[in-house]
């Protein structure tokens, strides 16, 4: 069964995938860092969603969708609107060239998250194994 993207549920399960996933494990060995994945209204879609993750040397210790991305002081913010995240989620569009080509804005160092092009790559691959429905355009 598909589970709605922006939900507490969808996050969770993504956690999963990443904690089972062995090349996450191995390409994120060395990654310290935390993120807000901010997904920004577009066109009908009002909402903004905010997914706290903490990505901890090939694993995720925490992920969870916060009420207002205020909780927290993560080393990167990673925001698009929610077709970019749709395209991410679905593998059509590469996290590492949205972040370069702007379809994904880094607050943050974007020199060290290059650095890791696989993690953010197997991160992606997590994505695509969570049975997604997207939220309706309203």
């Amino acid at each position: 069964m598909a589970i709605l993207f922006g939900s507490e549920e969808w996050i969770e399960t993504w956690m999963e995938e990443v904690n089972r996933s062995e090349p996450y494990a191995k390409a994120g060995a060395d990654w310290e860092g935390d993120f807000y994945f901010i997904v920004e209204p577009e066109g009908q879609f009002a909402e903004t969603i905010y997914y706290y993750v903490d990505l901890w040397h090939g694993k995720c210790r925490e992920a969870y969708r916060s009420p207002d991305g205020k909780e927290k002081e993560p080393a990167f913010r990673l925001i698009a609107p929610i077709t970019a995240w749709r395209q991410v989620v679905e593998g059509k569009l590469d996290a590492i060239q949205g972040m370069l080509s702007g379809k994904l804005k880094v607050k943050g160092n974007l020199i060290k998250i290059t650095r890791y092009v696989r993690a953010a790559q197997e991160l992606v691959a997590c994505c695509s194994r969570v049975e997604t429905e997207f939220p309706p355009a309203r």
